[in-house]
């Protein structure tokens, strides 16, 4: 592995690298925990985990809650002994959401096309800004890594190469070598991809990888030498893009075009068991508020409204209605919410957790007036959402109750 840190060859790539399309992938380190870090720094060099829901299972950890044996996804049950020495802390989506937004803007700072990838995630195309900022591609992406440090103070890991796959790999070992930048150019494909397992590669899930075991296929490197025909008819055109990609040729190009997720979903465990009603529909308009305030951020309105409950014994109880006419409203959507609630609910049963799922979602600029709308009613419910939303911006989170008083939902 000595060969990637050769300063020469570094110079090298970056000479070679300025005659292609060159990505970086950008990876926050330890996300969630590096947000509560953020927010406390007295956490800051101290074992720390994010635990999902109401302190279910370990989804984020430090480095030092990683040397104390910290396991991802342990339950809390499990942890006993030294392993209690960290502090566990329940997961706060929405400061993580507020965080995320912040560092992307970083990115859009430096390049124009900046493909979100995930809420800790984005591919950035860096091709040509070598000649504005007057540095290489190494430089500049230590330059965003520091950037993103002061201004938001969430340390990074970047990746940089010719795909988004090499860009991916890159970013991993940016990540386990502790160097905060590693570069692939093209003198440097080929070690690292006898020195990276097929399970390692960026798209390749479990029932790929037995696949490729069973064929002797156990590197990366071992992958982009396989026949293009055999690898076609064993795993179609997904499989010839990513030995491309692989290689260092940009199948798939950076994209800053919006994308609408398939479905927002919020959830959450109740902090006890229970057949109160009103109960249930405090949890429910508290995840319908929180649904509603994401649809109107990604300028959107939903056609398909869902809640489902889980019974204190796990069974899941469902209902789903399509609407006539797209909404981001709440409260229109908590009448539609309730109005299922009511046809799905046992007083004789104890609930453990509610759930609301928006889904096939619209643009707002693409979404057609109804015949029978009313234009006015539709300007005031407008109007409404973008007080709330505003005065959560201005005041904080919770700051709007709608129905019921939030109380330990």
């Amino acid at each position: 592995m000595s060969d990637f840190f050769d300063e020469n060859q570094n110079i090298s790539d970056n000479i070679d690298m300025a005659k292609k399309h060159i990505i970086a992938l950008v990876d926050c380190d330890s996300f969630f925990v590096s947000c509560e870090q953020s927010v406390n720094p007295e956490l800051k060099g101290k074992p720390v985990c994010v635990m999902s829901g109401r302190g279910q299972c370990v989804i984020s950890r430090s480095k030092e809650a990683k040397k104390l044996g910290v396991k991802m996804g342990m339950p809390y049950f499990q942890i006993d002994g030294k392993l209690k020495q960290a502090t566990y802390i329940n997961a706060n989506h929405d400061l993580y959401a507020q965080i995320s937004e912040k560092v992307m803007a970083v990115l859009k700072d430096f390049s124009p096309n900046v493909e979100i990838y995930s809420i800790d995630e984005a591919f950035v195309d860096l091709t040509g800004l070598e000649r504005l900022y007057k540095k290489n591609y190494l430089e500049i992406a230590q330059m965003i890594r520091q950037e993103i440090l002061d201004r938001v103070d969430i340390p990074v890991s970047i990746g940089v190469s010719s795909s988004k796959s090499l860009a991916k790999l890159a970013s991993d070992k940016a990540k386990t070598l502790g160097e905060g930048v590693f570069l692939v150019g093209s003198r440097k494909i080929l070690p690292l991809l006898k020195n990276t397992s097929i399970d390692e590669i960026w798209g390749i899930g479990r029932n790929l990888s037995t696949l490729l075991r069973k064929n002797g296929i156990l590197t990366a490197y071992e992958l982009v030498n396989i026949d293009d025909i055999w690898l076609n008819k064993q795993i179609g055109i997904r499989g010839l893009e990513m030995k491309h990609e692989l290689l260092g040729e940009m199948v798939s190009p950076v994209s800053n075009e919006v994308k609408l997720p398939k479905s927002i979903q919020k959830t959450s465990a109740l902090a006890k068991f229970t057949s109160d009603k009103n109960y249930l529909k405090n949890s429910l308009n508290y995840h319908i508020h929180r649904a509603c305030m994401k649809l109107r951020q990604i300028n959107a309105k939903c056609k398909c409204v869902s809640i489902f409950i889980r019974t204190k014994d796990f069974k899941v109880i469902c209902e789903k209605k399509l609407l006539t006419i797209p909404t981001d409203f709440e409260l229109e959507i908590s009448d539609i919410i309730f109005n299922m609630l009511d046809g799905i609910y046992n007083p004789k049963i104890l609930y453990r957790s509610t759930g609301v799922i928006l889904e096939n979602f619209v643009f707002n600029n693409a979404s057609q007036m109804s015949l029978f709308g009313n234009s006015e009613v539709d300007s005031k419910k407008e109007r409404l959402s973008k007080c709330f939303d505003k005065l959560e911006e201005k005041f904080g989170k919770d700051i709007i109750q709608t129905g019921f008083v939030k109380k330990d939902v």
